[in-house]
């Protein structure tokens, strides 16, 4: 019976390091200032659709995780064609994103922190939510190859434990970023705010769209 309690409690202590290795690994690689993060936050202060773009990159994060421990890194990693691809669509998509974003800037006027501009339908904060996931080699980077790599060293069902304590940090950061940036309504109300927020965002699209651009060009 003891040795069974043993066994029991050294299979609990397995799990908890693959769940706490998935988490803390993951969290270091997403909470970080990008294109994504970026579009998650502008969203959260809209107000616009954030459960359903917290849900969609969630859901992206475990998919990709999944298949990287699967072993999709080895299969991407093997054909620098599709990663050369990958960095020149990233790099026109957050391209004109960047430069949408710092037109936007130009109109502070125009700029409200609940919601400013054209609402745009669901289907379109998820179809640009997507355009900022799958379009971004950084995601794959660091998904499938970094996070998915780690996992695939985990034993036997344990891989799942790493894919959920993963997926689990996805959840708890892209929730805390979309709905926690409500608390900083107040300041967005002015339209000076959010004409410096949609600065930044524009300028770190186009650092992010040329460092693609140029890992693309040094692909060809």
């Amino acid at each position: 019976m003891q040795a069974e309690n043993l066994a029991h409690l050294a299979h609990l202590a397995h799990v908890s390091t693959a769940f706490a290795n998935g988490l803390f690994m993951s969290l270091v690689l997403i909470v970080a200032i990008g294109a994504q993060n970026a579009y998650v936050l502008r969203q959260g202060l809209r107000r616009e659709h954030v459960g359903a773009v917290v849900l969609f990159c969630a859901a992206s994060d475990a998919v990709l995780i999944g298949a990287g421990v699967a072993g999709m890194a080895q299969a991407l990693n093997g054909r620098p064609m599709l990663a050369t691809a990958l960095a020149g669509l990233g790099a026109a998509f957050l391209g004109a994103y960047g430069l949408k974003a710092l037109w936007r800037a130009r109109q502070p006027a125009a700029l409200q922190a609940a919601a400013q501009g054209a609402s745009l339908s669901r289907v379109a904060v998820v179809a640009q939510a997507a355009g900022f996931t799958l379009l971004n080699p950084h995601v794959y980077l660091d998904t499938v190859l970094l996070v998915g790599s780690a996992g695939a060293q985990q034993a036997g069902l344990l891989k799942l434990w790493f894919v959920a304590g993963a997926t689990t940090a996805s959840v708890l950061w892209f929730t805390s970023l979309g709905f926690g940036a409500r608390l900083l309504a107040p300041v967005f109300a002015r339209p000076r705010a959010w004409q410096m927020l949609d600065a930044l965002i524009g300028g770190t699209m186009l650092v992010l769209a040329a460092l693609l651009a140029q890992r693309a060009l040094a692909g060809l």
